[in-house]
């Protein structure tokens, strides 16, 4: 930077330089003259409206607006899990003779998958029917004792009416009947007894084969080949079937976020494996009961995605996100130059408890309605600005009305420069030389 003539030759020169740059003609000097003065004006007021603005920034810290697409979503993490799947075990104890499949395969309903030794309930089911074989038999033995009865008791009957018999007789001959009669429904209830544990022992026969009741892959086998199940306290699982085309994200949202989710909101996720795709879904139900983990609240919301791909898989951890709102190519601020109306925009300063509530609870208090902003104009100057807000993230709040990208905001204050290193006000400051009206 140059310096100013010290000197009064110095000044002198300077001063006749300018007068031989000037016509020689008094009107026409005068007119150049005064476009001189103005065009000194117009660099002394560009250089203290650049000094007012480098002070802003300089004082301020200061953004600028820009457009941008926002969201606002609750975050939370989630598991993978089948949406439809079933644990297959055993109704009857024994020794798991073959498995027919194992982890990874691909099964049909109906499909035979298992089978336990048959020998113990083969073996009741041949007593049974042999049993049931000895029962029918006695019936018709039975049967036949009742069609003698029966006609003793006829034969009685009619020579009691020519006085051919005695009452004795008579007497005896129906007690035959009735008997005989008896013995076939005691036998007839023993066969039905009989057939029903028949059946039983029949569906414990077929419950040794185990088929598969769904179509799916096997994603856990619980038991071995060879190994010994016992039914009687607890079926014991030998394998799950899971159907993988749609899997359902099992995600834990802590109760102070739990009430901005709504069924039916749209909601995506990533996985850790690839955090660059999505998948999307849409929630389905969250479950009224919680589940308490070192004393956080949270709530397990569910919602279904496709995975015909065979991409996501069983137990994978999920980022999810759950939108509320979200703007489209919207004008953006940061939250921190924002204020509710009402209240003085600005850099939060130390003891400032609304700012605190602001900082805190930010969706709440500024979103849908109006608030303050502090912008930075082209002279440098600051003005409070009143704003209409949309939708509102943690970080960052859709400007409705007020604000255009381009603009410059405050955001924050900066830091003081320390006493050691701040220059003064004044300093080596050039001096402008007077131009007085040359002589004509």
């Amino acid at each position: 930077m140059s310096q100013a003539p010290s000197t009064e030759g110095e000044r002198k020169t300077v001063l006749g330089r300018v007068r031989n740059l000037l016509p020689r003609r008094r009107s026409t000097r005068a007119v150049a003259f005064g476009v001189l003065l103005a065009l000194s004006a117009g660099g002394i007021y560009g250089a203290h409206a650049w000094a007012a603005r480098g002070a802003a920034d300089t004082q301020y810290a200061v953004e600028t607006v820009q457009r941008g697409d926002l969201e606002d979503t609750v975050t939370a993490t989630g598991i993978l899990q089948p949406r439809d799947y079933v644990d297959v075990g055993t109704q009857v104890s024994g020794q798991l003779k073959t498995l027919h499949v194992e982890i990874g395969s691909r099964v049909k309903t109906g499909q035979l998958i298992a089978e336990i030794d048959p020998t113990v309930y083969q073996t009741r089911v041949e007593a049974d029917q042999a049993q049931l074989r000895t029962l029918q038999a006695q019936l018709e033995d039975k049967q036949a004792q009742l069609t003698l009865a029966e006609q003793q008791q006829q034969r009685q009957a009619n020579l009691m009416k020519d006085n051919a018999t005695t009452q004795d007789a008579l007497q005896t001959a129906e007690a035959g009947l009735r008997s005989a009669r008896a013995q076939i429904d005691v036998l007839k209830a023993q066969i039905e007894q009989t057939q029903s544990t028949l059946r039983g022992d029949q569906a414990n026969l077929s419950y040794t084969k185990i088929y598969a009741p769904m179509s799916g892959t096997v994603v856990a086998q619980s038991a071995k080949q060879g190994q010994t199940l016992n039914a009687n306290q607890q079926a014991p699982v030998i394998v799950r079937i899971a159907d993988l085309t749609t899997m359902t994200v099992q995600a834990q949202v802590s109760e102070a976020d739990v009430a901005s989710l709504k069924p039916g909101m749209p909601v995506y996720f990533t996985t850790l494996g690839d955090a660059s795709k999505r998948w999307s879904g849409t929630l389905r139900q969250i479950n009224p009961t919680p589940e308490t983990v070192n004393n956080v609240v949270l709530y397990d919301a569910l919602f279904d995605v496709d995975n015909r791909d065979g991409a996501l898989m069983t137990q994978m951890t999920a980022q999810v996100f759950f939108v509320s709102g979200e703007g489209k190519n919207a004008v953006l601020a940061p939250v921190g130059a924002l204020r509710p109306a009402g209240t003085q925009a600005g850099p939060r300063r130390r003891g400032d408890r609304t700012a605190d509530v602001v900082a805190v609870d930010s969706r709440t208090s500024l979103a849908n309605g109006p608030a303050v902003v502090r912008v930075v104009k082209s002279d440098g100057t600051i003005e409070n600005r009143e704003v209409r807000v949309g939708i509102v993230s943690r970080v960052t709040a859709q400007i409705v009305s007020g604000l255009e990208p381009g603009d410059r905001i405050v955001v924050g204050q900066r830091a003081a420069a320390p006493a050691s290193t701040a220059k003064p006000a004044t300093g080596n400051r050039p001096q402008m030389p007077s131009l007085m009206t040359p002589r004509v």
